[in-house]
């Protein structure tokens, strides 16, 4: 519908060109013919914080003013840092987002680069520095973060008249999808990357039963070993632990205590090996029993990282688990191989935000979402990785959805892509993102199985999809 409105307007606009003449039609080309820059300072409330040069693109660093709360405009407006990355007003647009912070280094998504692409890169509303102040936590939910990539979309969207994606990864994956169940009409497509789909947050069976056969029975057994000593030597270990905080200033106060970080730390340890590690990384797992202190120490610290629940470690990611805890849902893993050794289980969402922010988990927001995918998903594709913990729970558009699609790439983990599906179905993703942006070549066209990017794999652009960091 958007399209045909589209067409019915420009055709309006070509009839009262012609008839007002020569002279008007020059008037009106003015405006296309403006620099780039100087037409996104004319959209009310853009305004630029730098740009940055790349070959064959402009890429801009944007701040966009934006209500607190969409339903109601008084009360406020913050600044929403966003990127450009301009390649043509004549080729196709992706909206990119991470669920965080935004990069503000020139950087690729993959269906960009499919497509040959401009991307517009949101930063998700209460990451710093785009949070309200004073910050009103009960206007961070999803349908406030659609809506502001909505009016993104409306205020770019004269500007780039093409095709729309959107387009995350992880939690971008999730937002991408939710902005398409409150704004149906805006994107041609939608390509999600290893999006996790937690409908029932009570119920995380299905985490729990991936664990137990994930990779190989050997690389289980020793990353499961290695939590065991772990938890088994924590006392000498956190001796080590409080030496290290003190040396860089780490404090406790969000999650309670040095105990309390500790064993967060340690009983992420093998879901963060999967979600981030393959299977041939095990090979450099130590042996548990025969393993130092130090040895133990450095292998949790290099995946879990025991920086990440101290204070300063938690602060940026407070956003994050806030709405973990009032609606995205979070994993509760039962871990058995531990027996006695945890003192506290699995901690909740509630433990890594600071106690004077109040949280209240809305069980029917994951649900409808998940209802609405299964019932009307279109054009929506879904990549996960075979090894990735979070694919454990994932969407799934039903039978009676249209053009639909879900890939697993074969022992990928948190960074699967279309790249890294198998032949046959990497070729139909391809031909499925292509002909959503409308620039399916005629060979494509003919022939799915032809299908590739339009353009060359850029090193320096195309490493830089920002982090899909979704924590347990």
């Amino acid at each position: 519908m958007r399209k045909a409105l589209r067409r019915l307007l420009t055709l309006m606009v070509l009839i009262a060109t012609m008839a007002a003449g020569t002279a008007t039609a020059t008037a009106a080309a003015g405006p296309q013919t403006a620099d780039i820059l100087d037409r996104l300072l004319a959209i009310k409330g853009m305004s630029l914080i730098q740009e940055k040069p790349y070959a064959g693109y402009r890429y801009f660093v944007l701040n966009y003013t934006q209500p607190v709360d969409h339903r109601d405009p008084s009360k406020g407006t913050f600044q929403q840092r966003m990127t450009l990355l301009h390649k043509d007003t004549a080729r196709p647009t992706v909206f990119h987002t991470s669920g965080y912070g935004v990069s503000t280094n020139p950087g690729r998504s993959e269906p960009t680069r499919i497509i040959d692409g401009n991307q517009v890169s949101m930063e998700y509303r209460f990451f710093t520095p785009s949070r309200p102040q004073p910050a009103d936590w009960t206007k961070l939910d999803i349908w406030q973060a659609a809506s502001d990539q909505h009016r993104i979309f409306q205020a770019l969207d004269g500007l780039y008249p093409g095709r729309w994606l959107a387009t995350g990864g992880s939690k971008g994956g999730m937002t991408a999808t939710y902005y398409e169940r409150f704004y149906p009409k805006d994107m041609d497509g939608v390509v999600a990357y290893v999006a996790p789909n937690d409908v029932v947050n009570d119920e995380d069976s299905a985490y729990d039963r991936f664990l137990s056969k994930v990779g190989t029975q050997e690389c289980r057994d020793k990353l499961n070993n290695i939590q065991r000593e772990a938890l088994i030597r924590r006392g000498p270990l956190e001796e080590k632990y409080a030496a290290y905080a003190k040396e860089n200033n780490f404090t406790f106060n969000t999650v309670g205590s040095l105990d309390k970080a500790y064993e967060a730390v340690v009983l992420d340890f093998t879901w963060a090996f999967w979600q981030y590690s393959l299977l041939s990384d095990c090979a450099a797992i130590p042996v548990a029993k025969s393993a130092t202190n130090e040895e133990i120490w450095n292998t949790v610290d290099a995946i879990s990282g025991f920086s990440f629940y101290t204070d300063q470690g938690l602060s940026p990611y407070t956003p994050y688990y806030y709405q973990a805890g009032t609606e995205l849902g979070s994993p509760d893993i039962e871990q058995p191989h531990l027996g006695g050794l945890s003192r506290y289980g699995y901690q909740p969402p509630r433990n890594f935000v600071p106690r004077e922010i109040e949280m209240k988990f809305k069980p029917w927001v994951m649900r409808d979402v998940d209802s609405w995918v299964r019932k009307n998903a279109t054009r929506m594709m879904y990549v996960y990785g075979e090894n990735d913990p979070w694919g454990a729970e994932r969407f799934r558009p039903g039978k009676g959805t249209h053009d639909s699609h879900v890939f697993t790439a074969p022992g990928a983990n948190h960074g699967a892509n279309v790249a890294g599906l198998k032949a046959d179905d990497k070729a139909l993703a391809t031909a499925r993102i292509l002909e959503w942006a409308n620039v399916a070549p005629a060979s494509v066209q003919a022939d799915p199985g032809t299908a590739k990017a339009l353009t060359a794999y850029d090193a320096r652009l195309d490493g830089q999809d920002g982090p899909r960091t979704l924590r347990p």
